[in-house]
């Protein structure tokens, strides 16, 4: 007779064939009973609605939401067509973020069928899908993306709702930007549909992001045909200032955007820079004495335990990989001295700053290094291959309990390219120091280490602006994660400038890193 382990084993199998399928939402249908139940006995799959279920860790804690905002697109993906087969599409409006590059998880996912039923479908963690009975657009103008059905973007931009030029003014001038390569698709469709009104609403768009030929082709393409078209400005508040569009990935301009928007907030929030010190060797030793108490709360943040003690082991040189075989094995320790190896490569950075260089091009040249250096010791204790120390990702992550979807791997040295663009061209320390640490972290390029190298890149900005080495207390951490999501899916940096801001002042004014609650 098989054990209980033997037949864990073989529904772990099934589980497996379906995976391997590309199946992310599992339909009851998928398993025969007895694996369903003991895969949802054994914490393997999560029930999300009835008859539907999800693959999680059988690790994970009660309330964690991170495999679901993980399976989320792709469980939607099989859910609807599933139910709905071709007679569906998600909203313009979400289909609009899908072509910018945004996959941030909805709280409710907007869907058009001819057999909605009207009513939210509860998903987990307080997210839904609401399907309205509708008709769909013309077969055309719909196509599949990661396996959803999506309206085309010359549709999505001419069938949103007029307040998404503001409630997503980024992704508006994104998707705009986008369509000025193709721009017949958008006046054909206007044309055929005869949407006056609209036309002259996206001229007013293109006029107000600086496109004045783009909005006279199409006020005058729209007259030609008899239309009479007047030019509004949809854009409650002025946009920032848009770019030219040549093809690369839409993130490279969605980082674009979020830097010229986001900057003028943050620097009114962070205070005056002191400027570079004058007697810089002791701003290098204060980094020195401060490096424990640093090490402790960054490494905390992560969730890896670890005691000044072991800190100090390691800062000692107390530390043999090769002879010691606690050492060697020790997760925490292999971090530890990680943490203390780039450290010293961040140091030899704000040296370098010090004598003069621009700070973003150095952070440019010296980051992969430091990210190496945090590395090494697990290559060295065979924990890691060497070809991880590679650099930039080549495989999508996720962020534990965020909504935020990190951009596609493939892009990402188009990304990181315009990101060290953006720092080096900044003129402001403050707002290097803010946006370089969210930017970063928003990117997320590494599989592993974003959170220490953004608070590195962090730090070296504050130096190169003469702030002080400014530790984020561990006791602090919901509230900095907080305010990183917030920027992230809402696009609001003022929590996270005002955190930063906060521990700042708190730094030069000499007080505990610890907030008085």
């Amino acid at each position: 007779m098989a054990t209980p382990g033997q037949k864990l084993a073989e529904s772990l199998e099934k589980l497996k064939e379906l995976q391997d399928r590309g199946i992310v939402g599992i339909k009851a249908d998928d398993l025969t009973r007895v694996h369903r139940e003991r895969l949802l006995d054994n914490g393997f799959i999560r029930n999300v609605v009835k008859g539907w279920y999800v693959v999680v860790p059988p690790n994970e804690q009660a309330g964690d939401s991170t495999s679901w905002y993980v399976s989320f697109w792709g469980f939607c993906a099989s859910y609807l067509n599933d139910r709905y087969g071709e007679d569906y599409c998600i909203s313009a409006e979400q289909s609009l973020m899908h072509h910018t590059g945004d996959y941030t998880v909805p709280k409710q996912l907007i869907v058009r069928s001819t057999k909605g039923n009207n009513l939210p479908t509860n998903l987990l963690f307080n997210t839904s899908v609401f399907v309205m009975k509708s008709t769909l657009p013309q077969r055309a103008e719909i196509e599949i993306k990661n396996r959803l059905r999506i309206v085309n973007l010359p549709s999505a931009i001419i069938h949103s709702g007029p307040s998404i030029f503001d409630r997503q003014q980024e992704t508006l001038q994104i998707a705009l930007t986008m369509m000025m390569n193709n721009l017949q698709s958008l006046l054909r469709i206007l044309l055929d549909g005869g949407h006056s009104q609209l036309a002259g609403r996206i001229a007013g768009a293109y006029r107000s992001l600086g496109h004045d030929n783009t909005a006279n082709d199409i006020l005058e393409t729209m007259k030609a045909a008899g239309y009479d078209v007047r030019e509004t400005n949809p854009f409650n508040t002025r946009p920032v200032r848009t770019f030219t569009y040549r093809g690369k990935s839409p993130y490279v301009h969605r980082i674009k955007l979020l830097w010229e928007k986001m900057r003028p907030v943050v620097a009114q929030i962070m205070p005056e820079p002191p400027g570079i010190p004058a007697n810089k060797a002791a701003y290098l030793e204060q980094m020195e004495e401060i490096y424990t108490t640093d090490a402790y709360h960054s490494l905390s943040i992560e969730k890896y335990s670890v005691t000044p003690a072991l800190i100090e082991r390691v800062k000692l040189g107390d530390w043999n990989v090769h002879g010691n075989e606690d050492d060697k094995k020790h997760r925490d320790a292999l971090a530890a001295r990680g943490y203390w190896q780039a450290f010293n490569a961040v140091k030899s950075s704000i040296h370098r700053i010090f004598a003069g260089e621009n700070a973003g091009k150095v952070v440019n040249a010296d980051h992969n290094h430091w990210y190496r250096e945090m590395f090494a010791p697990g290559v060295s204790a065979g924990l890691l291959k060497p070809s991880d120390l590679a650099g930039y990702r080549n495989n999508q992550v996720y962020i534990a309990r965020s909504r935020h979807i990190p951009i596609n791997y493939e892009v990402l040295p188009d990304a990181m390219e315009t990101f060290f663009e953006l720092l080096e061209q900044e003129e402001n320390a403050g707002v290097r120091a803010v946006l370089g640490h969210f930017i970063f972290v928003y990117i997320h390029p590494y599989v592993d280490g974003n959170g220490r190298m953004g608070r590195f890149l962090m730090n070296t900005m504050l130096a190169a602006g003469g702030y002080p080495w400014t530790v984020i207390p561990v006791q602090e951490r919901d509230t900095y994660m907080k305010a990183l999501e917030n920027a992230s899916v809402l696009q609001d940096i003022k929590s996270f400038a005002e955190f930063i801001a906060w521990l700042v002042e708190g730094t030069l004014k000499g007080k505990p890193i610890a907030r008085l609650h």
